[in-house]
């Protein structure tokens, strides 16, 4: 008899390989795999595992998968769900002014519209660039995955239903949107401020404005004043 909990984990991102990596340390669980791609989606089909584990995958999990698991299939989010379904969340918790955090949530056949397991809120202040919470996201979802995957296993999480008109949805079409600035647009201060922080994710160039046929990105730096 295997009274191991049987895993595979789908992820590719920092948070996904140190959540992948604190599960291959835990005693009774057995990680069968580390999925990146679609077509690797065969694996789980072939193992049967007790959970599918997800974080940082780039990939929509066919529906089909998602009924393979026998316990179902965990999603670590990072965004305080309902709000930020979808793409870049600490870009939109910034443009939005919606709650930033972390979620484990099952996974179900739309996005990120699962029942939640848990979920935290994460700090953000006005000169957090959407680098900063990034990095601040990550760390929570490995905080959250550690404290809550005990309460999974043994069947005592308490979940939260979610309905899907509540709270924002986001797609990557819209943040290639967000990325391009209308030299004759008009804005207010702080929303624009808030606009170029959260595009602002050194060393990648997100915000661009186009000058007399020329293209210049833009970032922005913010830091309190001393008391």
């Amino acid at each position: 008899m295997n009274d191991e909990t049987d895993v595979v984990f789908l992820g590719v991102n920092d948070a996904g390989m140190r959540v992948y990596e604190w599960l291959c340390d835990r005693e009774g669980v057995s990680v069968h795999s580390l999925l990146t791609t679609k077509d690797q989606l065969r694996v789980v089909e072939e193992v049967r595992p007790d959970y599918v584990v997800s974080c940082g995958y780039r990939h929509i999990v066919p529906e089909a998968i998602l009924d393979v698991p026998t316990e179902g299939c965990l999603n670590l989010h990072p965004a305080y769900l309902p709000y930020n379904r979808g793409a870049n969340p600490n870009v939109w918790s910034i443009v939005d002014g919606t709650p930033a955090g972390v979620t484990l949530h099952y996974m179900d056949a739309s996005l990120d519209t699962g029942a939640i397991i848990e979920r935290r809120q994460v700090n953000s202040s006005f000169s957090d660039t959407g680098k900063d919470l990034y990095e601040r996201l990550e760390d929570a979802q490995v905080e959250l995955f550690r404290d809550a995957w005990p309460k999974v296993v043994a069947d005592e999480e308490s979940l939260t239903e979610q309905d899907p008109d509540d709270g924002t949805y986001h797609a990557t079409d819209d943040f290639e949107a967000l990325c391009e600035i209308d030299p004759d647009e008009e804005v207010r201060a702080k929303a624009f401020l808030d606009r170029l922080r959260a595009l602002t994710y050194p060393p990648y160039d997100n915000a661009y404005v186009e000058v007399d046929d020329e293209r210049y990105y833009v970032e922005v730096n913010i830091e309190p004043a001393e008391d």
